[in-house]
């Protein structure tokens, strides 16, 4: 007799039923049974080795298998194979994250003979929540919300039978004894009618899906997106669209990339180029691309009963808190109706984000259907590692091991609310990962960040060191993991701010990781920032300050600068120092009268992309010293270019190309492969246009492709840092 461990997404994916139909396959004695984390399979006759190899060959579509272990055991006397009840808590698998519907669940919905037709929470084994309605481990119904719904008599048939596609699936349900949608007094179906018709008329609706509430309303009428920007107060920050696929591809260009991203069982948000023939609301977004995804729950393919071609589908939240999962969170904001429904949220969870850039796709946010799986980096670590993150787009991470647990999206930790979602995270992820002992807490050099106090106080709670890594020196590491690449490499790590080694404001860093260690090698001229803050909300204010050093008091007439201003650009008060890439491009975009207030994160430097269109630039004339690119060059220049009447977006293409070009220049004086993250790396021209640099010089290039390349990859590059930053202190101390 044979015990077997399976550790890896084992649960919620239909394994045990799949281990069940293989073992009766083979005619095994034995059984199958779920551990908290692991899978264990005792099992006894002729055929076991055949069994073994189907298990790694033929898994479910959902399992992916991390570890397989065996042992010989003392013979049990069993006259079949069972299903045993789940019991013990340990190892190291997790759930898997939600799966969007299956195309067999969905016909079965809209199949009028169908028992389940038009039922908004059909899923089987391959589909539906996992994450967002597990308590704890193991991934039995008793253990999530869906505990709250026992199964009627022809549910439990399914649930037993293991020829069923039901068999063992935790989140089974129907109509009799399952989840009920509602708004105001009607329920079910009649309510799911009702909620078409108001949305078909222009309302805007708070409906509640599997990781929180959208606030929905159609994508085509200026009126219901405008009364929506009012209601969340975003005056411009690009709204998602929710679409089928064929009208996706009338109103947006989607390349086969993008649509097999689109129609995948994670179903994110994909950022796509506006078509030609877009037909939507222009307030939906004011780029040149719009964020689309396809319906991924029953309740999502019911509302395009009405013949509404598309609906902004955005997250129910005010700006920087965490979005709605219950009714006392939705009612805050005043909106015409709201479609409820009374399965619990355990976990909340946002909508995760992509965009294509240099021939793959980049997380902007890496959320639903992703997380709580966690990324392999290919170190030997026997640690573990509780990282907290930054403060804007945030996430945590937990390293155990060699595996990397990203939370789901955070956002602003300097709110309050999303403070104290990040602390509740941290919790449920050490839960879900059986963590009971943590060897370091790492945090940002950020003093004042909510998070690195949070890791102080962790600190101290866990009797642990605390590691503080630098912000850069984390998105350099998040890079390097991202491709387990660990050899010599220079790093551009460009954002908008984070705290330097020095004190000041860095964000336009040349980095070089070389011997398992990082250092700075360059950066980006260093440019006053007037105000601190308020040079961020309003560009202008960084702008003056760099034409100051360029063309003098001549500035302060151009642009009616106030004595105040004035006199404390000139005598550098209130004025932080910075090298961040993300100010410069706000200064362009203010310069070019593009944005000059910034309503979000990252607002002037995306609208001045998408602004930009490609030219032939015959010279780029770019100045370099001391490994230190200036940019007060680049401001004046286009400036320059301005009143000499060159068209806004051949003026905001030629700074792109001046920002990658004068970085990769300094970078592979250091390196043969060059590298790029942080949140300008989202910029495909910049990061294509490194990327053609280094193909016509035979340098290596890395660029991300599991973990954000934003602030959402910060606790990420923590958690390699630290290990880092442990291995070689035991080195230098051996």
């Amino acid at each position: 007799m044979i015990k077997i461990r399976v550790e890896g997404v084992v649960q919620g994916v239909g394994f045990r039923p799949f281990i069940y139909n293989l073992a009766k396959k083979y005619n095994l004695k034995g059984y199958v049974k779920n551990c908290g984390t692991y899978v264990e399979i005792v099992v006894k006759g002729e055929n076991i080795e055949k069994f073994i190899e189907d298990i790694k060959k033929k898994k479910p579509k959902l399992a992916k298998i991390d570890k397989i272990t065996f042992e010989k055991v003392d013979n049990i006397e069993l006259d079949d194979f069972y299903i045993l009840e789940s019991d013990g808590f340990g190892g190291n698998s997790i759930i898997p994250p939600d799966v969007a519907i299956c195309e067999e669940c969905l016909k079965e919905m809209f199949d009028k003979n169908n028992r389940r037709y038009r039922y908004p929470f059909i899923s089987c084994i391959n589909c539906g929540p996992r994450f967002t309605i597990t308590e704890r481990l193991p991934f039995d119904r008793e253990n999530t919300s869906m505990r709250d719904f026992p199964l009627c008599e022809e549910c439990l048939k399914e649930y037993k039978d293991p020829s069923d596609r039901r068999f063992h699936a935790q989140a089974t349900c129907c109509q009799k004894c399952g989840p009920k949608v509602f708004l105001g007094d009607l329920e079910g179906d009649e309510a799911i009618k009702e909620a078409v018709k108001l949305l078909r008329k222009g309302k805007i609706l708070a409906i509640k899906g599997i990781g929180g509430y959208h606030l929905f309303c159609r994508a085509d009428k200026d009126e219901s997106v405008l009364k929506l920007r009012e209601i969340l107060g975003r005056p411009s920050q690009p709204f998602a669209v929710m679409s089928l696929l064929e009208y996706i591809k009338e109103f947006a260009i989607v390349n086969k990339d993008e649509e097999k991203m689109l129609t995948s069982k994670e179903r994110p948000i994909v950022v796509l180029k506006k078509s030609d023939d877009y037909y939507l609301s222009e307030y939906v977004s004011n780029l040149d691309t719009i964020g689309a995804l396809l319906p991924y729950s029953g309740l999502h393919y019911l509302l395009f009963e009405g013949k509404v071609k598309a609906f902004v589908a955005t997250s129910a939240n005010l700006p920087g808190l965490p979005m709605a999962i219950n009714e006392e969170e939705i009612f805050k904001i005043k909106v015409d109706d709201y479609l409820i429904h009374n399965r619990r949220i355990v976990n909340r969870c946002d909508d995760s984000v992509v965009k294509y850039i240099a021939n793959r796709f980049v997380f902007l946010r890496r959320s639903r259907g992703y997380v709580p799986e966690p990324i392999e980096v290919d170190i030997d670590n026997d640690l573990t590692f509780l990282c907290v993150g930054a403060e804007l787009n945030s996430t945590a991470c937990l390293v155990k091991g060699n595996r990397f647990y990203l939370t789901q999206y955070i956002g602003n930790t300097s709110k309050y609310e999303t403070f104290l979602y990040l602390k509740k995270s941290i919790n449920r992820l050490l839960e879900l990962t059986n963590t009971e002992k943590i060897d370091y807490i790492v945090s940002d050099l950020h003093p004042l960040y909510n998070s690195t106090k949070l890791a102080e106080e962790m600190a101290k709670k866990y009797d642990v060191p605390l590691i503080k890594i630098q912000h850069h020196f984390a998105h350099a590491y998040s890079l390097l993991g991202d491709n387990n690449y660990f050899d010599s490499a220079s790093i551009l790590a460009l954002d908008g701010m984070g705290y330097g080694l020095d004190g000041k404001i860095w964000g336009g860093e040349i980095l070089l990781f070389e011997d398992c260690k990082i250092k700075r090698v360059g950066y980006l001229e260093e440019q006053y920032l007037p105000g601190g803050d308020l040079a961020v909300k309003y560009p202008l204010r960084t702008l003056i300050s760099i034409l100051y050093k360029a063309i003098g008091d001549e500035v302060f007439d151009i642009y009616e600068v106030n004595n105040l201003l004035k006199f404390q650009i000139k005598k550098k008060i209130n004025t932080p120092i910075t090298t961040s890439a993300g100010r410069v491009l706000d200064s362009i975009s203010a310069l070019l009268n593009i944005c000059r207030l910034k309503t979000y994160d990252g607002e002037p430097a995306i609208r001045l992309e998408a602004k930009a269109k490609p030219y032939k630039i015959n010279d780029v004339n770019i100045k370099i010293k001391n490994n230190i690119l200036y940019t007060t060059n680049l401001v004046e220049e286009c400036y320059n270019m301005l009143i000499n009447n060159e068209p806004a977006e051949k003026i905001a293409y030629y700074s792109l190309i001046y920002l990658a070009d004068g970085l990769f220049e300094i970078a592979k004086k250091f390196s043969d492969c060059i590298g790029i993250t942080g949140g300008v790396s989202y910029n495909k021209i910049i990061v294509e246009r490194i990327l053609k640099r280094c193909e016509e010089e035979n340098i290596k290039f890395i660029y991300h492709r599991r973990v954000p390349n934003g602030d959402g990859g910060i606790s990420f590059g923590q958690g390699l840092g630290g290990y880092f930053e442990v291995n070689n202190a035991k080195i230098h101390h051996n």
